[in-house]
């Protein structure tokens, strides 16, 4: 059988689902190819979404008309804001999922998405003509056509696990790998490489001590994923804490000669910021202990993911070492934890946006680019799934840049940089991180994904009302002087100093010791406002308060970023035959032809390239 469609999207992982509905909103007549359509979206390691920068790109997939922030509203079972200790710049927010209901959350949102069709069958060969790709045969025998081909294929591509000297192929416990696609699509002279992740050990909580661990509960206040109205209707479970002991770390030392990431067996990369445990046990032998957090499955089930003790072990060593902890000292496993090694290609080929520099008209997104991450994936997919559509309309690409999103970052770090190890977003990454806040997501990016049709109507309505709130409250906090006789009682319960005079509500709102919410307590005309509109009162205020509170480190930052962005504007792809340059070093030739940067601030980020090789170009340029 032959299928004609205007983009394919193979895999239905976090990047491929992102992908599809985003072309197929768009209006680009898609297909989803899927070994199993009943594990859409499936959790393969933790079921949680977010973390630190992760929860960052959560909310701009959502700002942008995405998914994931409502799908993990909708299936959490514990919230909470990481951080909220230091500046709102890095707060992230992080939610545990019900396994299950994720899953069948995102299928329902896949069934009733127009244009879009899913296909349960398995790919097997990357169809290209004259360097263009133009379809895919499947394993069935079906092939498919369409204008573009998104590739999110995650872990699959040859996967290979691992459980001590036992090896298994496979793309996830119990699922098949996939075999020669990987090769049909890196015959084309797109650059193929290995790398490895792995997945902890599944605990029955009828089996653990609780009594012997510490209880962490998650929040209930109006913080989510989604700028929408999508309330957690799930019940709200905890999580716990212990550590391990001297006596599981000696049980799992003896486990070292068969652990497969020691003995050779293993030889790819990696994530180095989710070591395995016995990683730790080497890296770091003169640690006693180390945290683990025990976190549930499903709102009801008895299944309990152990954070923290990612192995590969041998079978027999994972479960003594689990059960010389004493909350764990009856445990029983559901499965144990496994690694697992993996094709994925050298995103250094790739546009901004997700597409080919190789192969015209393939896009690749997620873990097939060296990423590791649900967030990650969901990021790129939603790129390259709105690129894949408007290549098939013939409209302007969509990309971000580095001071509009952690995914402009992400994909900039990927394109420009490469990987040599499994890449996971941190807000260190971000230069420009005050600028990329949790909270400001939909100001950045909302209006420009209603331009581009993956935002409804509805959302720009919710967002432009929110906005106008926002700049309602700031402007009267900006123009409103309160006088010191009416507030010095306040400010004194409030443990702040008196005013000697009158001052506007917005530098009171400045000092570190006060928020807006106190102040409304006492000001009544500034409560009336907050109120406005009342839906959405501690949303609307944290916002106006950030941009007030951080006012001069924001401005401060944008100055920055546009400096740079006049270096983002220079174009230098197709002005250069860098091997001919010999006014660089040479270490900067092979780096710039390798990569071919699109602009001259993308070619100041390649390492190797040095400020003085970026200068030779602008005095090239201006001849």
């Amino acid at each position: 059988m032959n299928f004609k469609y205007d983009v394919l999207v193979i895999g239905g992982g976090h990047a491929g689902c992102e992908a599809a509905t985003a072309a197929a909103k768009i209006g680009a007549k898609t297909c989803l190819i899927t070994m199993d359509m009943n594990k859409i979206a499936q959790m393969s390691c933790n079921p949680a979404v977010g973390g630190i920068a992760k929860g960052q790109i959560v909310r701009e997939i959502d700002a942008l008309g995405g998914y994931m922030g409502i799908v993990t509203d909708a299936t959490a079972i514990q919230f909470r804001m990481l951080n909220r200790g230091k500046g709102p710049a890095v707060w992230s927010p992080r939610a545990q999922c019900d396994r299950g209901k994720f899953i069948w959350k995102w299928r329902e949102i896949l069934d009733h998405t127009d244009n879009l069709d899913i296909w349960q069958d398995e790919a097997h060969e990357l169809i290209v003509e004259n360097g263009v790709a133009v379809g895919v045969k499947t394993v069935w025998g079906a092939e498919f056509r369409a204008k573009s081909i998104v590739i999110t294929a995650g872990t699959f591509l040859n996967g290979l696990m691992h459980i001590g000297k036992t090896q298994i192929p496979g793309g996830r416990c119990a699922e098949p790998a996939v075999y020669h696609f990987s090769e049909s699509i890196s015959r084309n002279g797109i650059r193929m490489e290995r790398m490895k992740t792995g997945t902890p050990v599944r605990i029955d909580a009828r089996t653990v001590h609780f009594e012997d661990m510490e209880r962490q509960d998650g929040e209930n206040d109006f913080h989510k994923f989604s700028y929408l109205d999508t309330p957690r209707t799930l019940q709200q479970l905890p999580c716990w804490t212990c550590y391990t002991t001297p006596e599981a770390h000696e049980t799992l030392r003896k486990g070292i000669a068969d652990s497969p990431l020691f003995n050779g067996q293993i030889q790819s990369t990696g994530p180095r910021y989710c070591p395995s445990i016995e990683t730790k046990l080497v890296t770091f032998a003169e640690k006693e202990q180390h945290p683990l957090f025990l976190e549930p499955e499903g709102e009801n089930t008895n299944e309990m993911y152990l954070n923290g003790f990612s192995s590969s072990m041998p079978m027999d060593i994972q479960l003594n070492a689990i059960r010389k902890i004493p909350a764990l000292r009856e445990a029983k496993a559901y499965r144990p934890g496994y690694a697992i090694e993996y094709d994925y290609f050298d995103p250094t080929q790739l546009h901004h946006t997700l597409e080919s520099k190789v192969v015209e008209g393939l896009f690749l997104a997620g873990q097939v680019n060296g990423t590791t991450g649900y967030e990650e994936a969901g990021g790129q997919g939603l790129v390259a799934g709105i690129n894949a559509a408007l290549r098939c309309t013939g409209g302007e690409s969509f990309t971000m840049k580095r001071d509009e999103s952690y995914i402009g970052v992400l994909i900039d770090d990927l394109t420009t940089k490469g990987v040599d190890e499994p890449y996971r977003m941190f807000t260190s990454r971000a230069e420009y991180r005050i600028l990329l806040r949790q909270d400001d997501a939909d100001a950045r990016l909302t209006e420009r994904a209603y331009q581009l049709g993956v935002a409804d109507r509805m959302r720009y309505d919710y967002w432009m009302e929110k906005k106008a709130a926002i700049e309602r409250l700031i402007h009267y906090c900006d123009n409103t002087l309160v006088k010191a006789k009416d507030i010095n009682g306040a400010l004194e319960h409030f443990g702040t100093s008196p005013l000697l005079h009158s001052c506007k509500i917005s530098d009171l709102i400045a000092r570190p010791q006060l928020s807006i919410n106190q102040l409304a307590e006492v000001l009544p005309e500034l409560n009336a406002i907050i109120k406005t509109p009342a839906n959405r009162i501690e949303e609307i205020a944290e916002a106006a308060e950030i941009k007030i509170k951080y006012k001069g480190y924001i401005e401060r930052e944008r100055i920055v970023a546009d400096k740079m962005r006049r270096l983002e504007n220079i174009k230098i792809r197709g002005h250069f035959k860098y091997a001919e340059l010999h006014e660089i070093s040479t270490e900067g030739r092979q780096k710039l032809e390798r990569i071919n940067p699109e602009t001259l601030a993308q070619a100041s980020r390649i390492p190797g390239v040095s400020p003085s090789d970026i200068n030779v170009l602008l005095v090239l340029l201006n001849r």
